[in-house]
């Protein structure tokens, strides 16, 4: 083996903070606490969060993970709702086909939802910041019968086909680009002096958080890797902001297992962050990859640790 002191020195910058966010570890308590009380199986619909890791880890202790909830085999099995939120209809369905069913959605999605019903009761026309077809942006689109008009862009807001006289208000999905939706807010309010907005912003503290840890440390990085997935919308607004604030190259790693060691030899400054459906053994055991081969030095800033937690529902938890 490689002497340690004839190995390539990189230096590694850990974006801080990185990883799980609490409305991810909410529902994966959720579930890990489901198994517990009803035994195995429990149905999940859709992925819990998009992280590869963690669904395997949950089917592996006898989660089922399916799409719709005509696939669950034993309806006397219950199902639990992934943390991005689900329309209406889908409770009203588990409802109707007589399943036990828990809500895992994220408390700060949670919020967005009322907030729609809230704009619609006081007719306004609504506006959803967001990307089509993830789930999150269906959960929202789902909770009530009007129209809900969807832009994800700036130049969606002048297609939009609405008066400028319009009542208007919009929301915005909690995992986007901080910078480009508040591009696309200020076209809103350009086009529609009168937008009633949040009373908070929708885009979530864990969002704003990594993404702003990944701003200082991009300019700096010859490779930033993002610990995530491909269908994460937080992973790949990491990987932009990344672009967007200097750093050279970067990279999308979802199993680490596929990482060639290669791509270090000719870098001297690495950025690492790990989207909040990512968990922090990721980007350790990425870590230990590195040293195996590099020499390493680790810099990670301090920082103001989240101190926001989100419960899960008591009547899953098994008595002491």
């Amino acid at each position: 083996m490689q002497n340690l002191l004839n190995k390539k020195k990189i230096n590694v910058y850990l974006a801080a903070p990185r990883g799980f966010c609490a409305g991810v570890e909410r529902a994966i308590a959720m579930v890990e606490e489901s198994l517990k009380k009803y035994g195995k199986p429990v149905y999940v619909r859709h992925e819990i969060v998009h992280n590869k890791y963690v669904v395997e880890d949950l089917k592996s202790k006898g989660a089922i993970f399916i799409e719709e909830l005509d696939e669950i085999k034993d309806k006397k099995r219950p199902v639990i709702f992934s943390a991005h939120g689900v329309p209406k209809a889908i409770p009203q369905q588990a409802q109707n086909l007589n399943l036990i069913y828990h809500d895992a959605t994220c408390p700060l999605v949670s919020k967005i939802h009322r907030e729609v019903e809230y704009f619609e009761r006081n007719n306004l026309t609504i506006i959803l910041i967001g990307h089509r077809n993830h789930p999150e942006v269906i959960g929202t689109m789902g909770q009530i019968s009007s129209k809900i008009y969807l832009v994800e862009k700036e130049s969606d807001v002048n297609k939009l086909k609405l008066n400028k006289s319009s009542k208007v208000a919009y929301v915005t999905q909690t995992t986007l680009s901080v910078d480009d939706t508040h591009s696309i807010i200020k076209s809103i309010k350009e086009r529609f002096p009168d937008v009633v907005e949040p009373k908070n912003d929708d885009i979530c503290y864990a969002t704003t958080n990594r993404q702003k840890a990944v701003k200082k440390i991009a300019p700096i990085s010859d490779l930033f890797i993002v610990i995530g997935a491909k269908n994460s919308s937080n992973s790949l607004r990491l990987i932009e902001v990344a672009k967007q604030y200097g750093a050279k190259k970067i990279i999308l790693l979802e199993q680490l297992e596929n990482f060639n060691l290669n791509k270090l030899k000719y870098v001297s400054n690495i950025g690492i962050t790990a989207s909040a459906s990512a968990p922090e053994i990721l980007v350790q055991n990425f870590l230990k990859l590195i040293k195996k081969n590099y020499q390493t030095k680790i810099f990670e800033e301090e920082y103001e640790k989240e101190n926001v937690f989100f419960k899960i529902p008591q009547y899953l938890k098994l008595p002491n």
